[in-house]
């Protein structure tokens, strides 16, 4: 097998990212340590590989590592931020929002739109067990009728 075509073949990649199964992590590892060109190639990747996720990166909120702290060594229950929360900057893409109580507030016109759609749905529930119903008898009455009718024929 060609060294730059074992290279090319992505086996590399999967193995970095965990997707190879145990036979092909194995062989990874012995043909690096077998060739030094796959084994450069193995670094290089990984290079690639930790430059891209640095440059894709979200840093986290501000104040977030107090707070893993203060949870982390008990000293804190729960993590509640001192003073005001800091001001928002241009590039850092988080909004921040501050909610004091636990109910869910909906505009005034969804309880009317869902009460309706209750009571529509009972409505079609009901229409729907009478007509299952009623389909139901006339079947039945349809049955002993062709069964009358082929009696009848037979005398």
């Amino acid at each position: 097998m060609d060294i730059r075509d074992y290279i090319e073949s992505g086996v590399l990649e999967a193995y970095l990212l965990g997707m190879a199964t145990a036979d092909e992590e194995q062989e990874v590892r012995q043909m690096a340590a077998t060739y030094p060109e796959i084994a450069l190639a193995l670094t290089d990747l990984e290079l690639e590989i930790e430059q891209a996720c640095q440059e894709g990166a979200v840093p986290p909120p501000p104040g977030t590592w107090e707070g893993l702290q203060a949870k982390l060594s008990g000293e804190l229950r729960r993590y509640e931020p001192q003073g005001p929360p800091p001001p928002r900057q241009e590039g850092s893409g988080y909004v921040h929002v501050e909610v004091d109580d636990t109910h869910i507030r909906v505009h005034k016109y969804w309880r009317p739109a869902f009460i309706a759609v209750f009571i529509l749905s009972k409505v079609f529930l009901v229409l729907a067990l009478y007509y299952y119903f009623k389909t139901d008898s006339q079947e039945q009455e349809i049955e002993r009728l062709k069964i009358e009718l082929i009696e009848s024929r037979t005398r």
